[in-house]
């Protein structure tokens, strides 16, 4: 019997979003005490904020051959107990298993980062900008509550760093038991997505400038986006704000992030061309970025500029995935590969910004090269934004 396509659907895939940073962006109000406690340096503290990134990249070409062989729902379904595995095992003492977690956390995200677009396609092509907006509102909302939320209801509930961390795993148990009926039952109103693609058309993908100038925003915007939720709270705390100050700074950033993430997929639907919303992103996040490096006394302004820049940012990208693709199994072809070499670029951001830290011992000039990066966005906002398919 075939199920129909509608509220239940778009709930699904927005809860699923919800799960998708929180495991990530949870660290970052952490990490000093997590840092302190195991005796790490800041390096070693970007190895374990950069792990799920660069398992984002390195998963995300297994995600369409999965939906291939399991179908979208199985493979979601799938990618959610990974994730609760992932928050399970960051409970059990040790620097190993809070890698071997990580990893687990990372791995779960990098799967379901590119089935969902493939969904979105699949189950509402003719509303490709409004539920792509929900879904990158859910993302930022996912971000701005684990930045937000961590660290005082970790106090209130005399939670350790562990414990706390684990608890976000609560919000991935809900998505999997949404998830679980759905994967029971598959949806049947159109062809799966191993039935609209062969080994020959994933392949072309990759020879496909335009699928790379999608993937080099994905990678760029989202090298600005990890590396300041790995670190902008120490960054505050180094200029004399408290770690809660900084926490609730970068969740402001997060949840202005909301706004822009939702915006920009809407506006984007209705557009031929998205140059505009690139640029205007890229423009955003610059100047975040250069108020934190030479001013960082006016956080709450570059903050605000962040915010929206890296919303509107990761919503463009995922409507891109989207709207660049002329299928459901093409869309899951384009993002496995934006979302893979992407999300490898987007790796550096964490993990150079801690060394570049400890080899300067300020965050200046980390802060400034990572602003070299808005140069490669912008040219890639440029070519992605015009109005063609991938071929």
């Amino acid at each position: 019997m075939r199920r129909p396509i509608g509220a239940g659907a778009a709930l699904a895939i927005v809860l699923a979003a919800l799960n998708l940073r929180p495991g990530v962006v949870a660290v970052s109000p952490l990490i000093g005490e997590i840092l302190a406690e195991e005796n790490l340096s800041a390096t070693a503290g970007g190895v374990l904020t950069t792990l799920p990134v660069l398992c984002f990249g390195l998963l995300a070409p297994v995600a369409p051959a999965l939906a291939r062989r399991f179908g979208l729902e199985r493979s979601m379904f799938g990618s959610l107990l990974l994730l609760c595995a992932g928050f399970a095992l960051r409970l059990v003492p040790g620097v190993g298993t809070l890698l071997v977690g990580t990893l687990a956390v990372g791995c779960g995200i990098g799967l379901a980062n590119v089935l969902l677009p493939a969904l979105i396609k699949r189950d509402f092509a003719e509303r490709v900008g409004l539920m792509t907006g929900l879904y990158s509102m859910a993302l930022s909302g996912g971000a701005a509550l684990a930045a937000g939320l961590t660290v005082p209801l970790a106090s209130a509930a005399g939670l350790d760093w562990r414990a706390a961390l684990a608890s976000w795993g609560l919000l991935a148990v809900l998505g999997a038991a949404v998830w679980a009926p759905r994967a029971l039952h598959p949806s049947a109103r159109v062809a799966p997505v191993h039935a609209a693609v062969d080994a020959a058309a994933a392949r072309s993908v990759w020879r496909s400038r335009l699928a790379w100038a999608v993937t080099v925003f994905m990678g760029t915007q989202s090298m600005a986006f990890y590396a300041m939720n790995a670190w902008m709270p120490e960054i505050l705390v180094a200029s004399g704000r408290s770690a809660a100050a900084g926490g609730w700074i970068l969740a402001l950033t997060n949840m202005l992030g909301i706004v822009g993430s939702f915006v920009a997929p809407v506006l984007a639907g209705r557009m031929r061309r998205q140059r505009a919303i690139g640029l205007t992103s890229v423009v955003l996040i610059a100047s975040g970025l250069l108020g934190l490096a030479l001013a960082p006394g006016g956080a709450i302004v570059w903050a605000v500029l962040l915010g929206l820049g890296q919303g509107s940012g990761i919503g463009l990208a995922l409507t891109l995935m989207v709207l660049r693709a002329d299928s459901a199994a093409r869309t899951s072809e384009l993002s496995g590969m934006a979302q893979s070499a992407g999300y490898v670029l987007a790796a550096l951001g964490p993990l150079g910004l801690g060394f570049a830290h400890d080899v300067t011992g300020s965050w200046t000039v980390p802060l400034l090269l990572l602003l070299a990066g808005s140069v490669a966005q912008a040219v890639s906002a440029w070519v992605a934004g015009r109005d063609e398919f991938v071929r």
